[in-house]
């Protein structure tokens, strides 16, 4: 909340140009905005260190398999200077759920520390089909088998809590393996027993394809059969006679997977998978269209109301750059340059230039900087961009031409919680790529909590709130890659960043590309040294 300062001063004289003014003046002075955040946190028994995410307002722990999430111990806090907290989280906690604390000073701040914790989990029989369903919440897991007679199934697996620290004993039975019915398993761990129900059941099913997702030039197959078995996919064009055999197929107990490559865009095939002798029913995909990278060349520039733009009109616009906001001061952070990589066709390249943009005294640092969006306004000395255009393909990898002349920090306006950077130390330049289905109500919010966002680019960063800043484990997020760049290129290099997809089924709604000279230049952070250059941009679809 928002707190304000009244006073009246009254009786002021001001000369001003010969005359004299007297009167009463009413002084609404703000408290200075004060941004509280976790400096640092030790807790016991995690997997590396923990995750502080300023924009977010979170630390993010990820808790080893042994450690009892109900009892974790948070040893060491630190806050920044003069922050009140609302508890004291020194302690042990059930972070089943997260814990909360409010910083206080001019303004509150509501920080949570989360725990995540994986715990691998088994239950495997002999002669079973696909892969076993698990239910957590109700502590069921479910096996599948071909056969009606379950009354002597051998268990090959069976992991449902920590390794090394949980004992098992299986409730009383004439006959262990009797699997006609539930048997029930009782498991202790961290002093706690809680009772797991197992299944078996039968399955008319021998192989099936669980799903298939075609992309533009590959398709991922998803099968179940009976473990044991030689397992696999086969594929042809629709109609050709001749079938395929997919390659490189992962096997897991009773499912397997598999990823074809080098087929044709727009194209239907057909697919089937086997377990041994036994065959799937036939199902078709059709693979879907790929989109090259608009003005992945840099060729189009132009002038318009003396603001150099990445664009031939607004009409046309899809890339964005600061430009907009250094305008303001005079300055040009990004421009078209006749530097080209080796054997381009083109005439220009890009050039992105960290810069302190002055004027009249008034100035700030600001990262050359180039985004698949808009700038969108600018706000004081602070700029609102919207990230994002349409998109619905699914590439793999972007690949670029580029060269980088890495400065020494020379500015600093602000740095991201955990940050040991100082002035000297390497700039770093940085270029990301991202696929997802944003919505402009949800990401395109800007520090005022007005929707700045549109439909075609939804996701907004505002410079005067680090939580607008873009977070690559978002929701919205279907695939990402990003390269840093910490020391100086100074000869065109051509480089290749792959994209990691969190699923195969999503389809994204919209592309996110943003270059920078600087990679703090949020932060107004960078060297005024650091210049990037880029080339010939394009998607890779396999």
């Amino acid at each position: 909340m928002r707190r304000i300062r009244t006073s009246i001063i009254c009786a002021i004289a001001f000369v001003f140009g010969g005359l004299i003014l007297t009167g009463c003046i009413k002084n609404d002075l703000p408290y200075p905005v004060v941004e509280l955040k976790i400096s640092s946190i030790s807790i016991e028994g995690i997997v590396g260190e923990p995750v502080i995410d300023e924009a977010q307002r979170t630390v993010t722990v990820e808790l080893l398999e042994q450690t009892d999430i109900q009892n974790v111990k948070i040893s060491a806090v630190e806050y920044s200077a003069d922050a009140k907290p609302s508890q004291n989280i020194i302690g042990t906690h059930d972070m089943r759920t997260p814990v909360y604390v409010t910083l206080s000073l001019y303004q509150d701040y509501e920080w949570q520390i989360i725990a995540t914790q994986n715990i691998e989990r088994k239950f495997s029989v002999e002669g079973q089909i696909g892969a076993t369903e698990w239910d957590l919440q109700n502590r069921e897991a479910t096996a599948y088998v071909g056969f009606e007679d379950r009354s002597n199934v051998q268990v090959t697996e069976l992991k449902l809590a920590a390794a090394d620290i949980a004992t098992y004993e299986w409730a009383d039975g004439v006959n262990p393996n009797n699997f006609n019915s539930v048997r029930y398993v009782y498991v202790t761990c961290h002093g706690r027993t809680e009772r797991w129900d197992l299944y078996v059941k039968t399955t008319d099913v021998v192989v099936d394809i669980v799903k298939a997702d075609a992309w533009g030039k590959m398709m991922w197959l998803y099968g179940e059969g009976l473990s044991g078995t030689d397992l696999g996919f086969k594929y042809r064009q629709k109609g050709s006679k001749e079938w395929l055999l997919a390659q490189d197929v992962k096997v897991e107990g009773g499912a397997f997977t598999a990823c074809v490559k080098g087929l044709d865009v727009l194209t239907e095939y057909e697919i089937m998978a086997y377990s041994g002798d036994d065959t799937s029913a036939v199902q078709s995909v059709k693979t879907e269209d790929i989109t090259p990278l608009e003005n992945g060349g840099l060729e189009n520039w132009a002038t318009i109301k003396k603001i150099v733009c990445p664009y031939l009109s607004e009409e046309t616009a899809f890339w964005g750059t600061g430009n907009p906001g250094s305008a303001m001061v005079n300055a040009t952070i990004t421009d078209k340059c006749n530097d080209i990589r080796p054997g381009s066709e083109g005439k220009y390249s890009a050039k992105l230039e960290s810069k302190f943009a002055n004027l009249a005294g008034v100035g700030k640092f600001a990262a050359g900087n180039l985004f698949i969006g808009k700038y969108v306004t600018t706000i004081g000395t602070n700029g609102v961009v919207g990230f994002g255009r349409k998109f619905s393909s699914r590439p793999v990898a972007l690949r670029f031409w580029v060269k980088y002349n890495c400065g020494a920090i020379d500015r600093i306006g602000a740095l991201p919680t955990g940050s040991t950077l100082k002035l000297g130390d390497n700039d770093t330049g940085s270029i990301f790529i991202a696929l997802g289905d944003w919505t402009k109500e949800e990401y395109g919010v800007d520090a005022d909590g007005n929707i700045k966002g549109t439909d075609d680019s939804p996701v907004v960063v505002d410079t005067r709130d680090k939580g607008t800043f873009f977070n690559p484990k978002s929701d919205g997020v279907i695939a990402y890659g990003e390269l840093f760049i910490s020391e100086s290129i100074g000869e065109w290099q051509q480089i290749t960043i792959p994209l990691d997809y969190v699923t195969t089924s999503k389809v994204p709604t919209h592309i996110i590309l943003v270059a920078s000279s600087s990679r703090l230049g949020d932060y107004f952070t960078g060297s005024t040294q650091s210049v990037m250059w880029l080339d010939d941009m394009e998607l890779l679809y396999e």
